[in-house]
């Protein structure tokens, strides 16, 4: 049986997905920017899917900027925000386990004269809320915080952070890393207090190279990518018709019937931790209240991601043990994979030092079944007292 249980790194397109991409490229191949039937069809399938997406967020369609995906995203809502505001202040608060597509453009800023002040969290991947009263100043012009937590699952109170921060700073900008919250959570960002917000298609069972930043109307946004002056000047390229068109069929998809299939998610989530700890008790869930009853502790965290500490084994073998097995799970973030390292956000919630690398991430999707859960904790409970032998000293 092949189990991939890696849906946070990425997912399997739908087929309904691409069915429209496919219909896009030998179709709809025109340039939207042409002034002709060809280019009026392909600008057509880019606004219908600026419009569906904006839809799932009750948002505008103009404020529905597309992009290559959730990095760039961070990117151009922190580097731009920072240019936008720089006259205000430059001061930038975000938290100690934010994705390195948030981390790197920040730490970039801060080489630049920024200053960056980074949140602690607690054991479950809560930001400490004192923690931010105390760093906001005058100067501060950005927060960024997470939605969902890549690597434990634990849901970050946006709209709290929010209204915390406006209280002591009116014309802060909030910026959501929501590449793994979108599609899984219900998400207004007018509600919440949100200003800028990322996501990315191929999280949700749509096509790599696509993303969106949502700007909320009225924000004038320093682009950085400049040229032809598409997308209202905020960036300007060739739009990729056939990524973005995916990325609307995906998102429409992802919010129809969104609470029976989250429902379900949980439900998956739920028996995998349930049956796990009994395949291997010394095993660990992260970022789980231990106190309340696993039915409710799951349901405060994302439904798609568990992160599960086996003592005594090291992450690559266990990867690689399973993989042989048919089982495709992560140690962490994949993009963390280009420049490994021991996890910064299991250290930021706390966990022991010698579990650190002795942590897997399983995470499930529209496709992931009951029967992949069952046969998954059926070779944990095999592998784990074998490989615990081998425990490097």
């Amino acid at each position: 049986m092949e189990c991939y249980l890696d849906n946070a790194a990425t997912t399997r397109p739908s087929e309904a997905v691409i069915e429209v991409m496919e219909k896009a490229m030998r179709e709809e191949y025109g340039n939207p920017s042409s002034l002709h039937n060809k280019g009026f069809e392909a600008e057509k399938l880019v606004e219908n899917a600026r419009s569906a997406i904006a839809k799932t967020l009750k948002a505008k369609p103009k404020e529905i900027l597309f992009t290559s995906g959730g990095t760039e995203s961070n990117n151009q809502a922190l580097i731009g925000g920072a240019y936008t505001k720089r006259r205000r202040g430059k001061h930038i608060i975000s938290t100690c386990f934010e994705h390195a597509s948030v981390y790197q453009p920040t730490e970039f800023l801060r080489k630049e004269g920024w200053e960056v002040t980074y949140l602690p969290v607690d054991s479950l991947g809560h930001v400490k809320e004192e923690a931010l009263i105390e760093a906001l100043t005058p100067d501060t012009v950005i927060l960024s915080v997470m939605l969902v937590n890549n690597e434990v699952g634990s849901i970050v109170d946006v709209a709290r952070l929010a209204k915390i921060a406006r209280e002591k700073c009116p014309e802060i900008l909030v910026h959501v890393d929501a590449i793994q919250a979108y599609g899984k959570l219900n998400i207004n960002p007018s509600k919440m207090g949100i200003d800028l917000m990322s996501a990315s298609g191929h999280k949700i069972h749509g096509p790599k190279g696509s993303g969106f930043l949502y700007i909320r109307d009225g924000i004038n946004m320093v682009p950085f990518v400049r040229g032809g002056g598409q997308q209202r000047d905020l960036r300007s390229g060739t739009e990729n018709v056939p990524a973005y068109a995916g990325f609307g069929k995906a998102a429409e998809d992802a919010y129809t019937d969104h609470e029976k299939k989250i429902g379900d998610m949980y439900a998956l989530k739920q028996r995998f931790i349930a049956e796990v700890q009994k395949a291997v008790p010394q095993c660990i869930v992260n970022a789980i209240d231990k106190i309340k009853p696993l039915s409710e502790a799951v349901n405060e965290t994302a439904p798609h991601v568990a992160s599960v500490s086996f003592p005594g084994t090291r992450a690559e073998v266990m990867l690689h043990a399973l993989e042989a097995k048919g089982i495709y799970v992560s140690s962490g973030s994949a993009c963390s994979s280009n420049h490994p390292a021991l996890s910064g956000t299991l250290k930021a919630i706390g966990v022991r030092e010698d579990l650190l690398d002795s942590t897997l991430r399983f995470s499930f999707g529209l496709f992931t079944t009951a029967e992949m859960i069952d046969y998954t904790v059926e070779v944990l409970g095999e592998l784990v007292p074998e490989l615990s032998k081998y425990k490097r000293g």
